[in-house]
């Protein structure tokens, strides 16, 4: 099944039902279960870990105009979940967190705010409350993050908790535990179910209005880059609105090598079923440098559709400091002293 000439359709906007369909066009059964989805899998193209790793370098050489530059730092920005998911985080620090998105630049009123803040989801009113009456989105961390490690019943429960208190977007994990154990159908039923209680997010006046789902693969725990792309084609055949890299709290986080890969995906499951998911790379990412490398990857892999902060985010705490450092560096010609930014 092509459909790359059709217009693309928002993922969040999908029923259940087209969901199943376009999943079971796609690896041509009706049973979507764990043997069927391997078939379709394991007959994905293998990834050539050489190559991928020699596509990142050749990216990363490219050079951008001062005047690009300047448009892909406030891109940069506008791409940004800002998060805080310590053990440790208090209303006073994510409304702090809120803040500083809603400011990042006091005095610049032409700098943008990122996309959203990332907190869990006992948080997610402070953070709304915070936040009203900004384009801001919440975002919730869900499903037993960061291990995934605990029964469907509870991790259906921590989302519908979050989707309950009001959260914009859900970040979910898979359980990576199913995935290499083969158990795909699982882990397809798992997003499945989860994507059903996002769906079920009303707005204001008791319209529906979905939460965005982000599927967590924890690319560091899928040991090669075959499972990269198999785990990405899984999350999107069960109803990912994006899919992500990490929960940062593993090693290696997102690394451009797998978000390319990723990319691949995204593109060539538009082209497969008219849907354009979006990808977002999480952990340690922490450089405006770094930051522009992706989106010329973006641009060169996925396409420029994809430079757009409905279909591309970064999963960043200590970026946002670099990027207002660099900000400032273009206007005035010198960086700023260490207190230019707040630092927390």
């Amino acid at each position: 099944m092509t459909r790359s000439s059709a217009v693309a359709a928002a993922p969040w906007d999908r029923s259940a039902t087209h969901v199943e369909q376009t999943a079971q066009e796609i690896i041509g059964s009706a049973a979507l279960s764990s043997a069927a989805l391997a078939r379709y899998l394991h007959g994905l193209p293998g990834v050539d870990e050489v190559g991928a790793k020699g596509r990142a370098a050749m990216l990363s050489t490219r050079s951008i105009k001062t005047t690009s530059k300047a448009w892909a730092l406030d891109m940069t920005i506008r791409m940004m979940d800002l998060t805080t998911l310590e053990g440790a985080d208090t209303p006073g620090k994510v409304r702090g967190l809120v803040a500083k998105a809603r400011t990042p630049e006091p005095g610049d009123p032409d700098c943008p705010s990122p996309a959203a803040v990332c907190v869990y989801n006992d948080l997610v009113p402070t953070a709304l409350a915070a936040a009203e009456g900004t384009g801001i989105k919440v975002a919730a961390v869900s499903t037993a993050f960061p291990s995934g490690r605990a029964s469907r019943e509870v991790r259906l429960a921590d989302t519908k908790d979050a989707v309950d208190a009001g959260a914009h977007e859900i970040d979910m994990v898979i359980d990576r535990g199913a995935f290499l154990a083969g158990d795909y159908a699982r882990v397809y039923e798992d997003i499945a179910l989860v994507r059903e209680v996002c769906q079920s997010r009303r707005g204001p006046g008791g319209e529906p209005d979905p939460a965005h789902l982000k599927v967590i693969l924890e690319t560091g725990e899928l040991a090669t880059y075959d499972n990269v792309r198999r785990a990405s084609w899984l999350a999107m055949l069960a109803g990912a609105d994006f899919i992500k890299t990490s929960t940062g709290k593993v090693s290696p986080a997102a690394t451009l090598p797998v978000t390319i890969l990723m990319l691949e995906a995204v593109r060539d499951f538009l082209a497969a079923a008219g849907v354009q998911v979006g990808v977002k790379p999480a952990g340690g990412i922490r450089t405006s440098k770094e930051a522009i490398r992706y989106l010329v990857s973006v641009n060169e892999v996925a396409g420029p559709a994809w430079l757009d902060p409905d279909f591309f985010r970064f999963g960043a705490s200590s970026l946002l400091n670099d990027v207002l450092l660099q900000r400032q560096k273009l206007a005035t010609g010198v960086y700023s002293g260490g207190d230019y930014v707040t630092m927390d």
